[in-house]
């Protein structure tokens, strides 16, 4: 029996996870799994066909090496009667520019803060991102099982750090480093955690009367009574309308190492994370859920299965009914493709995916057209908003040091290029011999370099440029200003023109002497910085 996609989009619950690094997104990633029963008996433990390797987020190996995530992931689990797609992204400044084209795919995002460190420079840059993509979010204070910040301390700093009201959900018993428990605020019960083995399996949970509470929690169930008290008086309480305008945030306290909260916060997104919602077009209006099938390609990645060096288009459902081995049509080029090979994604293992609703995720497997920002869709045409592109401070020039690997290295640059893990510049006069790698933070040098040489047997060399800023611009400003000093016009695939400078002040001086030229700023001068 075919299904509604009206019905089946209002199972989804499509979010992503944000933080700044070591806050404790990737442990919080694994233990939703564990309690999605994603996992085996253990976390850590991936459930995957029989002689395959386990499936983490952090699937490439610069991330198990660096121990930190810098590419972002998708995960679908079911739980309870709803479909979970989790979208892990990067923590580090370095990749915001894929964290905000996670966002654009994402219903909702939870933030993680680390309680001994509030709001850090990272998490503030990327709450920015929320807002302006309206993204609601809930909040989970994670590591209470270790010393840390006072919980109202907390609320006052999320308050007016990002200027949006926290609502307590659950509130722990306990101070941070000797964790007891937490009391949800929705049904007054009182929780008490027990730890396991390295957090390795879900935490044994008892509900705890008052008056035992009283007796073996003593002056820490006194003082969260008295906080939970004065929570209810200033009328600090979830709502739902102001959760989704981004006006409120949901708090939820816990320890993910240890699982302590955990359920606690997966409830609370299923039950307060917007299902989708017909998407916005480009001309302002909207598509229905069960229009006929569109998706937004938000990430392309190669190098996922390392056995058969494919490349995927991650695929946002934005409506109707997806069935494998339908013909859809790239709104930017116009042209059909196949979707004989559609998958579903689990970090890096994937299953054929026979169909798709509104909210999950679709790999296609080799779609070589697809770009970042396309449209796809069967029936009616759908053009969706332009996801823009940040703005590069950092330039270097690669060459590959072996000129008969050339044809590999240029496969490779065009390959990132395509992915947006790095912006290519390209001079007329050098063309593919030596281009111009431009990032918004300098460790995306090092994924490109070490993905040329790894996946593309593409041994490269950097070396510096003067370059320090850069600004869009058009064909007629381009003669100009290549004429002159400090200054050079390249160009990006998509036939995009930046100038790029050596500083600042002679990019102001420019600009102070010919108001004429086109120079544009691009989206978050200097990322997310």
């Amino acid at each position: 029996m075919v299904s509604d996609p009206r019905t089946e989009a209002s199972r989804r619950r499509t979010f992503a996870i944000i933080s700044h690094p070591d806050a404790g997104k990737t442990t919080l990633t694994e233990k939703f799994l564990l309690y999605g029963g994603a996992l085996g008996k253990e976390a850590g433990s991936v459930k995957a066909r029989e002689g395959r390797r386990s499936a983490t987020s952090d699937w490439m190996d610069l991330e198990q090496q660096r121990g930190i995530s810098i590419t972002s992931t998708v995960l679908q689990f079911t739980y309870g009667d709803c479909v979970i797609n989790l979208l892990d992204t990067p923590g580090h400044r370095d990749f915001s520019e894929d964290t905000y084209r996670v966002l654009a795919a994402a219903d909702a995002a939870v933030m993680v803060l680390d309680a001994a460190k509030g709001i850090e420079p990272q998490t503030l840059k990327l709450f920015e991102v929320c807002r302006e993509r309206e993204i609601p979010f809930l909040t989970f204070i994670n590591k209470w099982d270790r010393p840390g910040k006072a919980p109202l301390e907390l609320l006052d700093e999320i308050e007016e750090t990002l200027v949006v009201e926290p609502t307590p959900l659950t509130w722990p018993v306990g101070i941070p480093g000797d964790f007891r428990g937490v009391i949800h605020r929705g049904t007054g019960v009182y929780t008490r955690f027990e730890r396991t083995a390295r957090g390795s399996t879900i935490a044994p949970e008892e509900e705890v009367d008052a008056e035992r509470a009283a007796i073996d929690d003593g002056e820490w169930w006194s003082a969260a009574v008295e906080e939970v008290d004065l929570l209810d008086g200033v009328g600090r309480v979830v709502d739902p309308k102001t959760f989704l305008a981004g006006e409120s945030t949901p708090v939820f306290f816990g320890s993910a190492l240890t699982n302590f909260g955990v359920r606690f916060l997966l409830d609370g997104v299923v039950d307060l994370v917007p299902s989708p919602a017909p998407r916005q077009l480009a001309d302002g209006s909207r598509r229905a859920l069960d229009a006929p099938f569109s998706g937004l390609v938000f990430k392309v990645q190669a190098g996922m299965d390392k056995a058969h060096r494919d490349r995927i288009a991650f695929v946002r459902v934005c409506s109707g009914r997806f069935e494998r081995g339908i013909t859809a049509i790239a709104e930017r080029s116009g042209r059909q493709f196949s979707t004989k090979y559609a998958q579903t994604m689990f970090g890096q293992d994937r299953d054929t995916a026979d169909e798709a609703y509104p909210g999950d995720v679709l790999g296609l497997v080799n779609a070589n057209d697809l770009r970042v920002g396309d449209a796809v869709y069967v029936g009616e045409p759908a053009s969706f908003p332009p996801l823009p592109a940040f703005a590069p401070e950092h330039f270097m020039r690669a060459r590959v040091t072996d000129t008969s690997k050339f044809k590999q290295f240029r496969k490779g640059v065009a390959q990132l290029d395509e992915e947006g893990a790095i912006q290519v510049l390209r001079d007329e006069d050098l063309g593919d011999q030596a281009p111009v790698l431009a990032a918004v933070g300098p460790m995306q040098f090092e994924v490109a370099t070490y993905r040329l040489e790894n996946e593309f047997g593409a041994p490269v060399e950097l070396s510096a440029t003067p370059y320090t800023i850069a600004r869009r611009t058009d064909d007629q400003s381009a003669a100009k200003l290549n004429a002159m000093q400090g200054v050079s016009v390249l160009s990006r695939a998509d036939g995009t023109l930046l100038a790029l400078f050596e500083s600042k002040y002679w990019m102001d001086r420019v600009l102070r002497d010919h108001p004429e030229l086109t120079l544009e700023r691009m989206i978050a001068e200097g990322g997310l910085n």
